[in-house]
C-alpha cells in the first residue's frame, strides 16, 4: 500500500511539475517577466540617479571643508605670527 502511495506522490509531482513548467513558459507569464524586469531596470536608474547625487553632494562638502580646514590654518598662523611677535616687542 505504500508503495502505491509513494508512487502516487511521484506521479502527481511530476504532472505539476510539467503543468508548472507550460505555465511558466506561456506568453503571459513571459509578459509578467518582462513588465518585471522592465520595472526593476527603472527602479536601478533611479537608484543610480540618487547615488550619483549624493556623490556629487559628498564631493562638494569634502571640497568645502578642505578650503575651511586651509583657512583656518592660515588664520592660526597669523595669529601665532601676531602673539610670536608681541612675545618678541616685551
Amino acid at each position: 500500500m505504500n508503495c502505491y502511495k509513494n508512487l502516487a506522490l511521484f506521479a502527481g509531482g511530476v504532472l505539476f511539475g510539467s503543468a508548472g513548467i507550460k505555465l511558466l513558459s506561456s506568453k503571459d507569464a513571459k509578459k509578467i517577466y518582462t513588465h518585471t524586469t522592465a520595472a526593476a531596470l527603472r527602479m536601478k536608474e533611479t537608484v543610480m540617479d540618487t547615488v550619483a547625487a549624493v556623490q556629487e553632494n559628498a564631493g562638494d562638502i569634502l571640497a568645502e571643508a578642505k578650503e575651511l580646514n586651509e583657512q583656518r590654518t592660515a588664520q592660526d598662523e597669523v595669529v601665532k605670527d601676531a602673539a610670536e611677535e608681541a612675545g618678541a616687542k616685551a
